[in-house]
């Protein structure tokens, strides 16, 4: 694994990073009160990175009524606006559509010397020249959409803006999450929160679309830098039975963000003032630049690639902190430091990866390709289930808040459920209700009443968000210290693949909509057999070198037996066993005592105090209790 000077130290090292949990965790103060507090400031970046994130449906939402403002040179030199009503005015000058309301995009032309104004007279439609009129925007005033009029001939350009924000958050996932493996999880995280702090306050004074497109690309690949360094320092600061917990507390930050925006948005008003907001919560994380210790370098990171000097300091601070001294002994006669000293020696050289170490490995690969897939699926196919919910309710705050609740329903599912049933039973679980449920939705929705329909797209909607977040969760657990940043970049990456598709398919106009959800709904059946072949972590260590990544498998489908720590799919009544440790127990202790009698013609040992009871007796008692543990 790493470069240390000679074949047997590299051996010691590999030992070392295996025991990191049991040897060298617990000795520094494991999951201790200073572990917590960093846990607690890593909650933080979560909430100030997914209100960015969910700041973008507000700036590219399109108004519910909107229409050409009249222009007055279309009209004949005849017509007088005092003869006319405000709706009446609106109903000469813009065409009305049967279920739809004004026509969006055009306007009446009349002939010049035209004296009739009713239905009767010849007039041509234009497209608008004077702009449009836009009311009832939900929260902002302004924003987007309605900024550059980005309606009609222009509409194209609202999912291309989010395309491209996805395609930030894509590159800053693969690239981002690569230099968490090279520089450290505190160095990216630094690094992409200055540059995303500095982006957020220039779309501020973005002053065109293409400017303002270019910026929030730019800006959601330093916010995907952000999520996934905090994402992964959090959890390797945590013993494996608090690391699902502290996983789904983010979660709720997250939840959290996302049910305080629409406040935020009615109470700023216009897009800019929304932005600034949204962007100085990342501005005041910059605190964490001159504040260290609530946001230090992950030591498991910096065992895992033989920075010895930098570990045993971080190891240092963090046995301080938690009130725990090195000098307590680890192996007899040995303390923490001096052993990491004796297995490393002098000469270690620190040694990086990169996802590129893929390439060799066939486990990890095939982990990161599940995982990848069953996080593009859960992602991708919500639009088919938030689409049904649109047709049930066309007002915004209903989708946006069931789609709130079910975040929060899905996170706490994943609380009760995950630590009882494991990882990989409840992500199967995940993949095959969403599944159903789109296929229901698929087959049934024209026989299917309203009420049903939405029962069955708030079930899929849930359990696809539980499908996606346990499967990012997953891939944190299962990739190895050495390369987990990378590799769940490509994961996060796969699951922002899923959130653009939707885009894709409003720029065809929703044209492709049916052919979207078969090919989702298919995807999310073939995820099951995927699943399959996927290991178990709970209550298992997190592998930190490529050979241990590699050396999970996947465990039965049933229980054979009873002592395995890895779950099962199917769990089974386990088969009796004939051994009993405390008969045992009995009969070594009883035979003990009857080969240490004076009375035998050897002696093995000789109590150092005299019996209780008689030789007679205690010959009598002991035959009696070998004769009782063997029956």
């Amino acid at each position: 694994m790493a470069s240390c000077g000679g074949e047997p130290s590299a051996t010691t090292n590999c030992r070392l990073q295996m025991d990191y949990e049991s040897k060298i965790f617990p000795h520094t103060g494991a999951y201790g009160r200073y572990n917590r507090i960093v846990v607690v400031f890593s909650w933080f970046p979560n909430f100030a990175v997914m209100l960015n994130l969910f700041s973008d449906v507000f700036f590219t939402l399109l108004p519910d009524s909107y229409h050409c403002k009249p222009d007055p040179q279309l009209l004949p030199s005849a017509f007088l606006l005092s003869n006319f009503s405000k709706q009446g005015y609106l109903n000469l000058t813009i065409p009305w559509l049967k279920g739809t309301g004004l026509s969006h995009c055009e306007l009446y032309k009349y002939p010049p010397n035209s004296s009739d104004f009713s239905e009767n007279v010849p007039r041509e439609t234009v497209s608008c020249t004077q702009g449009w009129d836009y009311t009832h925007l939900a929260g902002l005033q302004s924003n987007f959409v309605t900024e550059w009029n980005l309606v009609c001939s222009n509409y194209w350009k609202i999912p291309l803006q989010h395309i491209c924000f996805m395609t930030g958050w894509i590159l800053g996932y693969i690239f981002l999450g690569t230099l968490c493996d090279w520089w450290g999880r505190r160095r990216v995280f630094l690094l992409s929160l200055c540059l995303s702090s500095l982006f957020g306050v220039a779309v501020c004074l973005s002053n065109s679309a293409v400017v303002f497109l270019l910026l929030r690309l730019s800006q959601g690949a330093m916010l995907a830098g952000v999520f996934v360094s905090s994402y992964i320092a959090r959890l390797e600061l945590c013993d494996p039975p608090h690391r699902l917990m502290v996983a789904m507390i983010s979660g709720f930050f997250a939840v959290f963000a996302e049910l305080l925006l629409p406040g935020v948005a009615v109470l700023c008003r216009d897009w800019p003032i929304l932005q600034a907001v949204a962007t100085l919560p990342l501005i005041l994380l910059l605190s964490y630049w001159c504040c260290a210790s609530v946001f230090p370098e992950s030591p498991r990171w910096l065992l895992a690639t033989s920075q010895i000097s930098r570990v045993k300091k971080s190891f240092q601070d963090f046995s301080v902190r938690n009130g725990v001294c090195l000098r307590d002994e680890i192996y007899p006669g040995e303390t923490l430091l001096s052993e990491i000293d004796s297995a490393y020696g002098d000469d270690c050289q620190p040694r990086y990866f990169s996802v590129l170490e893929l390439r060799r490995t066939h486990v990890i690969w095939k982990n990161c390709l599940i995982l990848s897939f069953t996080l593009f699926i859960g992602t991708g196919i919500q639009y088919c289930f938030t689409r049904n919910l649109h047709t049930y309710s066309t007002n915004f705050y209903f989708g946006y808040f069931i789609r709130v609740l079910t975040g929060a329903l899905a996170c706490i599912f994943i609380c009760l459920s995950v630590n009882h049933f494991g990882r990989r039973g409840m992500l199967l679980l995940s993949a095959i209700i969403t599944g159903l449920s789109s296929l229901l939705l698929l087959a049934l929705t024209p026989y299917l009443r309203g009420g049903l329909v939405l029962v069955l797209s708030v079930v899929g909607l849930l359990f696809s968000q539980a499908l996606a977040m346990l499967s990012a969760f997953f891939a944190s657990e299962v990739m190895p210290t050495v390369v987990r940043g990378g590799c769940l970049g490509l994961v996060m990456a796969a699951g922002c693949v899923g959130m653009a598709a939707s885009s894709l398919m409003e720029l065809q106009n929703n044209s492709g909509y049916f052919l979207h959800h078969v090919i989702f709904a298919s995807f999310a059946v073939l995820s099951v057999l995927c699943i399959m072949l996927l290991p178990e972590s709970k209550r298992k260590p997190l592998p930190d070198s490529l050979k241990e990544g590699e050396s999970q498998r996947r465990p039965p489908l049933f229980l054979s037996q009873t002592d395995r720590d890895s779950l099962p799919l199917l769990r089974t009544r386990q088969p009796l066993s004939e051994y009993n440790p405390d008969n045992y127990s009995r009969l070594v202790s009883a035979t003990r005592r009857i080969l240490t009698k004076e009375n035998l013609p050897y002696r093995i040992a000789v109590p150092s105090h005299s019996p209780l009871l008689s030789d007679s007796d205690t010959q009598g008692q002991d035959n009696e209790t070998v004769r009782e543990v063997l029956s």
